[in-house]
């Protein structure tokens, strides 16, 4: 189980220091990866998706609030937060910086055999991230 939640923390550090060589290390070849909008097959693309974040990011970081372990399983809630100032891919074409900070609750579901992340889902409030960006205009009050 210690290497589970290791690789999984070195995961979040290799995030955090925008490192790109680990972070593709990390991801197995044949990673099966499912995020918003996003699908990966492999781990040149799983990484780009954690560098398509970054780049939109330069600031940006992960938190881990929680966390629950059951190898080869770990499950984080996560805090996204970072400042807008580089481009984003969207689903419909490059998205522009928006100068807005962002703070974005969300969880990702690992699965890390012999130190490699084989499978990962991400789930995130998309309309909240879109709100807080400024991309989508927030909601009525009652």
């Amino acid at each position: 189980m210690t290497e589970v939640k290791d690789t999984a923390a070195r995961f979040v550090a290799a995030f955090n220091a925008h490192d790109e060589k680990t972070l593709h290390e990390l991801h197995a070849a044949n990673i099966k990866f499912e995020a918003p909008g996003f699908k990966a097959t492999n781990g040149t693309e799983a990484t780009a998706y954690a560098l398509g974040w970054l780049k939109g990011f330069p600031n940006g970081k992960m938190t881990v609030r929680g966390e629950v372990v059951s190898a080869p399983w770990v499950v984080q809630e996560v805090i996204m937060e970072g400042l807008n100032t580089g481009p984003m891919q969207g689903p419909t074409g490059t998205v522009q910086p928006t100068n807005k900070k962002l703070v974005s609750k969300g969880v990702q579901v690992l699965k890390i055999e012999d130190g490699k992340i084989t499978e990962t889902r991400i789930y995130f409030d998309q309309l909240d991230t879109l709100t807080q960006l400024g991309l989508l205009p927030a909601p009525a009050t009652v």
